[in-house]
């Protein structure tokens, strides 16, 4: 598969993807400031209750050395409202279909996020690409915090271009935005009658799973925080190197969430079975907008999940260093009704 910087040779973005592994992970992330200290005189209000002491509490025992696992989760009812007032013992988490103690659960909003947008410049986008630039446009103003968040613009056909490398500039990725065109076509002629034509793309092709395999596995693999795929597509893949498994199984590894936004043309549509199961596999959701205000509203609807996650961290009980991928299934007590979002999946330590 390909993966390359617009601009610059494949080379060169390799060695520079690979530089990111000397980057340590918390970089971006704020240290902790301890609490200033009271005055001589202050004292304590006779009704008030003592804040609660962060971290595990003594009752919650975890073995040093002990890997942890992170899960964020959202929680919607029916009406697809967040719930936002879940407590840890509101909660149980399975590893394997076995019960785990949750060692810390917090509703975390201030993690740094690394997301990359990955558009699809078939043919099939022809007509929806300038929705497509405006959206994505006011997606980052609302989202990206400065110095605290960053984002990068992949383009993908037959191969993965990085037209704007991670930054939290959003002026340059307005302009890598407005940089996005349509890949360069041989017209197809097909029957008459107005029925699709043989081959919409004429002699280019599609490899979207390459594309989330080679974001996944190195520009967003050592970023801090919150890690995210926006994933713009009419979901037809037809020439990648790796297959969908091996595609969802990367941003398991590296704990990443896909938001797809499925948009096609009019002759083949979307598919959204692969973007649904994308999705669904990585904590994320699938959108299918038919309008400009649709579009508009499943990027504000991303927003709003971003915010509104809960983080459940466990020591598994399973403690075999094999490497091997266990399933997560996280639920809230006595409320079947409502609906819980997360990764799937997560792969052991093998040391």
């Amino acid at each position: 598969m390909k993966f390359i910087k617009s601009g610059i040779t494949s080379a060169a973005l390799i060695m520079s993807l690979s530089l990111c592994a000397f980057i340590p992970a918390g970089a971006r992330e704020n240290k902790q400031q301890p609490p200033p200290p009271k005055s001589e005189g202050q004292k304590q209000d006779k009704g008030q209750k003592p804040a609660p002491e962060e971290g595990p509490q003594e009752d919650e025992p975890i073995k040093l050395g002990a890997a942890l696992v992170t899960v964020p989760f959202n929680v919607t009812d029916k009406q697809n409202r967040y719930i936002n007032e879940l407590g840890k013992s509101d909660v149980e988490l399975l590893e394997d279909n076995k019960p785990q103690q949750i060692f810390s659960f917090e509703r975390q909003t201030d993690l740094p996020i690394t997301i990359a947008m990955l558009i699809d410049i078939s043919g099939s986008q022809e007509f929806t690409l300038p929705s497509e630039v405006t959206a994505g446009k006011s997606f980052f103003t609302q989202v990206l915090r400065p110095k605290k968040d960053l984002a990068a613009v992949v383009t993908f056909e037959n191969e993965s271009v990085l037209v704007q490398n991670l930054t939290s500039d959003i002026e340059k990725l307005y302009r890598a935005l407005d940089s996005v065109r349509i890949s360069v076509q041989t017209p197809s002629v097909g029957p008459v009658g107005g029925t699709p034509p043989i081959n919409p793309r004429g002699a280019g092709s599609t490899a979207m799973y390459d594309s989330i395999y080679s974001v996944s596995s190195d520009l967003l693999k050592h970023e801090a925080g919150r890690r995210v795929i926006i994933l713009v597509t009419d979901g037809q893949d037809t020439s990648s190197q790796v297959k969908l498994r091996e595609a969802i199984e990367v941003t398991w590894r590296n704990e990443i969430i896909v938001y797809a936004i499925g948009i096609g043309d009019q002759f083949y549509g979307v598919d959204s079975g692969v973007l649904k199961k994308v999705a669904a596999e990585t904590g994320g959701r699938a959108f299918f907008p038919r309008s400009d205000s649709d579009l508009a509203k499943a990027y504000a609807l991303i927003d709003e999940d971003l915010r509104s996650q809960y983080i459940a961290s466990y020591g598994s009980s399973n403690e075999a260093k094999d490497g091997s991928f266990r399933t997560i299934q996280v639920k809230v007590k006595n409320r079947k009704e409502l609906t819980v979002r997360h990764r799937r999946v997560y792969f052991a330590s093998k040391r």
